[in-house]
């Protein structure tokens, strides 16, 4: 299996993206459920469960397991390396059964390897959906699987509902020599990444990625320019990468949203994100000017 800590080429090919599942896994849904002995993937909050094998960790296997816990159901969601694939969602008040190992998904310094990492936030998207969306926000009432399909309509009033993915803007901003990176106060010490946000109401992408520079930092942008994007599925969002060219304005950190927003010289960077991201793919491939 392929490692986190790889070079990427292309954003294509980040973890979370559904290409680097295409050899290893086939999605389905419940009611395509096949039977049978299977795999895993159990989630306990943002950790994903696994086996320690004397190679390395892996989704159990098997029927399910007497000792897992007996009131919450399983979902089919395909099929994992020719056998069914069920997601469960392990409470976080139960103790975990003999020979599981918790592996953080949002940890900056994983060492799963892709497939895993991926068929894991691909399950947390699921079972967000699934646990937001058993009651209609129209009116109320249970909703009902559509057949094939993640979609799900109301039984009381028939709206319809799909899952909700959010899109985000995230964006380096650079002048020459330096690029400007942000943080957060709950990442890791000493690391900082790229300036992002959500899209709001009646705005594209651009137009969220030079706002959210404004409001964060109150540096303007021009010459703004389209790089790639990622699933990020934390629990929903779908992160479009840009790289902008200062274009005037002093640093004011909005210390509501940041921890710290500096300029840093390119020769002489901070503590980054994980490989595994897409702000780290555009500072290793537009750093420099």
């Amino acid at each position: 299996m392929s490692s986190t800590d790889a070079y990427f080429s292309s954003p294509l090919h980040l973890p979370f993206n559904s290409s680097c599942l295409q050899k290893h896994f086939q999605p389905g849904t419940p009611d395509q459920e096949p039977g049978g002995a299977g795999y895993w993937v159990l989630l306990r909050g943002s950790e994903l469960l696994l086996q320690q094998h004397a190679d390395g960790v892996q989704l159990p296997y098997g029927m399910r397991s007497p000792d897992w816990p007996l009131l919450v159901g399983e979902l089919s969601i395909g099929i994992w390396q020719d056998a069914p694939c069920r997601l469960l969602n392990w409470p976080e008040n139960i103790p975990l059964a003999e020979g599981l190992v918790p592996c953080q998904l949002r940890d900056w310094g994983t060492s799963l390897p892709i497939e895993l990492l991926s068929l894991g936030g691909l399950a947390n998207q699921i079972w967000h959906w699934e646990s937001n969306s058993r009651f209609c926000s129209r009116c109320g009432g249970p909703m009902l699987r559509l057949p094939r399909e993640w979609g799900k309509r109301c039984e009381a009033c028939a709206a319809v509902h799909f899952p909700h993915i959010h899109p985000c803007a995230i964006t380096l901003v650079r002048r020459p020599g330096e690029v400007l990176l942000t943080r957060k106060a709950e990442w890791p010490d000493g690391h900082y990444s790229l300036v992002a946000g959500f899209v709001n109401f009646g705005e594209c992408l651009e137009e969220a990625a030079v706002r959210e520079i404004a409001e964060e930092t109150g540096v303007r942008v021009n010459n703004l320019r389209y790089v790639g994007s990622q699933c990020w599925p934390f629990p929903t969002q779908l992160m479009a990468g840009f790289i902008a060219d200062y274009a005037g304005g002093e640093l004011v950190v909005d210390y509501g949203e940041l921890a710290d927003a500096r300029w840093f010289s390119v020769d002489a960077l901070p503590l980054m994100p994980p490989r595994r991201s897409i702000s780290r793919y555009i500072l290793d491939h537009y750093l420099h000017m």
